[in-house]
């Protein structure tokens, strides 16, 4: 098995990728390709890799059966910078490597995200932990970022008048707001980034988020592009139903009623959207 080189991989290694206004996702390092994930699958009756079509096909395959082994076989290294708020809904995902910059040891930079005014929205009122979709006049918007920018420099400022004085870092640091960009370096295998993935590309994930999982998944259609394209359509925007959802479907087939009501039926039919 010899080791996988992607030239459309290597064109991007250890170039910035923007995201927000300060933000920003490299890919350091990658091990494995697509022909890694056949290799692996094929090894136990000692078939290596076949045509485009095989192969594409029986990544297809494991993707739809729920194989994920082979898939565990490429390993990706990321270097992300992202505000502290992103980043400790990232390390919710524990199924990775992390190692992040330390307030401890280094002087943080004077560096806040300040959402676009077209990311400034009321709290929804049928979802406790979001926005609603429709962004707040222009006026009220800009209200909003000079209260943020104006509250981060104030923070700031006295961060450095305890720096100045001598105190220690861990101490100064502890007022910084949850807008200060952190960095890290992310290291997590190919299936895990895909449950990333899907968690962090839904529509209910924070916008801040998923705008750095949308980079991520263009990195990684670099290096596995059929892997990538069969998450696509078996996870990212398939669907699952229930045991109850299927005799609905099957009851909708056969021309009758759908039997689901209340909440289980707007999910159901959400999911038919």
């Amino acid at each position: 098995m010899s080791h996988c080189i992607v030239e459309e991989a290597e064109k991007i290694l250890d170039q910035s990728f923007p995201v927000l206004d300060k933000g920003f996702v490299r890919l350091v390092d990658y091990l494995g390709s697509d022909q890694r994930i056949v290799q692996s699958a094929r090894v136990s009756y000692g078939e290596g890799t076949k045509s485009y079509r095989q192969d594409k096909g029986l990544i297809n395959y494991l993707m739809r059966n729920d194989h994920t082994s082979p898939f565990e076989q490429v390993v990706f290294t990321f270097h992300v910078k992202a505000p502290i708020f992103v980043a400790r809904q990232w390390v919710r995902h524990r199924t990775a490597r992390m190692n992040e910059i330390s307030g401890r040891y280094s002087v943080m930079r004077d560096e806040v995200y300040l959402p676009a005014e077209d990311s400034i929205a009321l709290q929804s009122e049928d979802n406790k932990q979001g926005r609603k979709a429709e962004p707040v006049d222009s006026a009220t918007a800009e209200k909003v970022r000079t209260i943020l920018s104006d509250n981060a420099k104030a923070t700031f400022e006295a961060y450095h008048e305890l720096l100045d004085m001598g105190i220690a870092r861990e101490i100064s640091r502890i007022n910084l707001p949850l807008s200060v960009y952190t960095e890290f370096y992310w290291q997590i295998d190919l299936h895990n980034l895909f449950h990333f993935l899907q968690l962090r590309l839904d529509g209910h994930a924070q916008a801040e988020i998923r705008a750095y999982a949308q980079t991520m998944f263009d990195i990684a259609c670099k290096v596995c592009p059929i892997a990538c394209e069969a998450f696509e359509n078996h996870r990212l925007h398939g669907r699952s139903f229930s045991a109850r959802e299927v005799e609905a479907i099957r009851a909708l087939a056969e021309g009758g009623e759908n039997p689901l009501e209340g909440r289980e039926r707007e999910i159901f039919l959400e999911k038919l959207k």
